[in-house]
């Protein structure tokens, strides 16, 4: 299959703010400032659109509800591993068409469906400049139709996606699926009818077991997260499926999977103390609920059933989230808090784990300014003592 033309560069954001200056047009000088902005924010979200000389760009609202393009990357890699043969795909709330625009090159046909009419206008326009060619005989087929509306007579696909708007009527954020539009619990029998695969995007917020529960056939669960932080949860339902998903952990640094079964089997060994490393998980494993089973996946000892932190004497350089090198360890004493800050200097990030205090008392009560290099975790061990962990970068990162 032929790939996307590679986009023509454009002028900078701040030329068009310039020009907007200039203008005494009121309607030309908003659209002018509306293409700065749009350009100033995918410049950082979505790169290979923002370099494109003529794309058009939509309100504030599509921008900030569009994917990166790291997650938009990840689920056309995903499309192609679920659905091989490429032949048909169906996107039921286009909006912006960011992961509409990766996953249709993995297809033969690809049809975007969006409520708004402005969104398909602007569709229309971006799409061909992004090489994703319309009309009967091109790849793209761009519909203007409500989602629930489209698929009484959507015909078969093999993969279909849906991203469920994540704001009430009066613009709220929701988390909970049924409160998302449209609601995927009442659609999914419909959708799983009429195609091989449904893949839908939820929010980062959402509580997996419980979606996995309201939902039927949910194969796979794929936690995507970029820059530290989880983006998006998106879930794989089939018709008939396993009871047990896969639940994927993908960040910018590794990808992992396992099964809630392997998290109740798993026996850690706690630390009777911590030792020369500390090991925080990675958001996309905090998400997932991988506690138990990542000390074990990668042999280190758990500090306490609840403190989600671990510690070896060696070091693993492929640990999913961020190692610290311990330099010492306090007690809540006067002279082991002085002896603490003498250690550690003014300055340190604080964080609690499983602790009475939040971050921000017990920075305050330490007398600690925040940043640098150093980290200072406040934790219970598995014997239920408090202690003081200070660490700072370990010089492999």
């Amino acid at each position: 299959m032929n790939k996307p033309k590679r986009p023509t560069l454009t002028s900078r954001p701040d030329d068009a703010v310039a020009q907007a200056l200039r203008t005494a047009d009121a309607d030309e000088r908003r659209a002018l400032l509306r293409r700065a902005e749009g350009q100033r924010r995918l410049a950082a979200k979505v790169p290979r659109w923002a370099e494109v000389e003529a794309l058009a760009y939509p309100s504030g609202l599509a921008l900030e509800q569009c994917s990166s393009e790291t997650t938009a990357g990840y689920k056309a890699e995903l499309a192609g591993r679920l659905a091989p043969d490429g032949r048909r795909m169906v996107d039921l709330t286009g909006g912006l068409g960011v992961d509409f625009s990766f996953m249709a090159p993995m297809f033969d046909k690809a049809v975007y469906v969006e409520q708004s009419e402005d969104l398909c206008s602007l569709a229309r326009h971006n799409f061909p400049l992004l090489g994703l060619t319309l009309g009967d005989a091109g790849r793209v087929e761009v519909v203007q139709a409500d989602a629930e509306i489209f698929v009484a007579t959507m015909p078969q696909a093999d993969l279909v996606f849906i991203d469920p708007a994540r704001r009430d009527n009066v613009g709220r954020k929701t988390v909970r699926i049924e409160d998302c539009r449209p609601d995927l619990t009442r659609l999914l029998p419909s959708l799983l009818e009429r195609a091989g695969v449904v893949v839908a995007k939820l929010s980062p917020m959402l509580d997996i077991d419980d979606a996995v529960a309201r939902l039927q056939g949910v194969s796979e669960v794929h936690i995507v997260g970029t820059a530290g932080e989880c983006k998006e949860v998106v879930m794989v339902m089939k018709a008939h499926t396993a009871t047990d998903p896969v639940i994927h952990m993908v960040d910018d640094k590794s990808r992992l999977n396992y099964c809630r079964a392997n998290e109740r089997e798993a026996v850690p060994t706690y630390a009777a103390e911590v030792k020369h490393w500390l090991y925080v998980p990675s958001a996309v494993v905090m998400k997932a609920g991988a506690f138990k089973w990542t000390a074990v996946r990668f042999g280190l000892e758990k500090l306490h059933p609840d403190t989600h932190l671990y510690t070896s004497d060696v070091f693993v350089a492929d640990f999913p989230g961020r190692a610290i090198e311990v330099t010492g360890c306090y007690g809540f004493s006067k002279q082991e808090v002085k002896r603490l800050k003498t250690d550690i200097g003014e300055k340190a990030n604080v964080a609690v784990r499983h602790f009475p205090e939040t971050a921000e008392t017990l920075r305050r009560r330490l007398k600690l300014k925040d940043g640098g290099d150093r980290f200072v975790f406040a934790v219970t061990m598995a014997d239920g003592k408090h202690c003081l962990i200070a660490g700072r970068r370990p010089t492999t990162d």
